[in-house]
């Protein structure tokens, strides 16, 4: 957990495009001490980074490591939690993306990033073996 006071008010990045999932914690997501469990927010991060992989593979990928995690921020029972997600590397056969969450308070405008982390995926083939990531698609 950081120190930073804060903000009063905060808004969420216009710059990492689309949210690639939004949910609500709920009360079956908390540790023993009443927060949301970062087990959960970790499972969240996969399957956003995930839908990112799989998207830029044009077909099944597998998580090889989720690193750099850091949790700025406790995350609550109701607050609305969006995940954003991007490509920031791809190799031959992986690639890394890097995933931010951003809450909301229940009841109000105010957000904050609460967790980020960076994972690295690999393409699999129907052998379930790696297979070279396509060529981007323009357009």
């Amino acid at each position: 957990m950081t120190s930073e006071p804060i903000p009063a008010k905060a808004t969420q990045p216009t710059d990492r495009g689309p949210p690639v999932i939004r949910t609500v914690a709920m009360p079956t997501d908390t540790n023993p001490a009443g927060d949301i469990f970062g087990g959960w927010l970790m499972a969240q991060m996969d399957m956003a980074a995930g839908n990112v992989a799989a998207r830029r593979a044009r077909g099944r990928c597998a998580t090889i490591s989720a690193e750099a995690m850091t949790f700025h921020r406790p995350v609550i029972v109701g607050d609305e939690v969006t995940f954003y997600a991007w490509i920031v590397k791809i190799g031959h056969t992986s690639m890394r993306i890097q995933v931010e969450v951003w809450r909301r308070e229940r009841e109000s405008e105010v957000t904050m990033k609460v967790t980020e982390g960076l994972f690295t995926f690999v393409a699999i083939g129907p052998d379930r073996r790696p297979r070279p990531i396509p060529e981007a698609v323009e357009g």
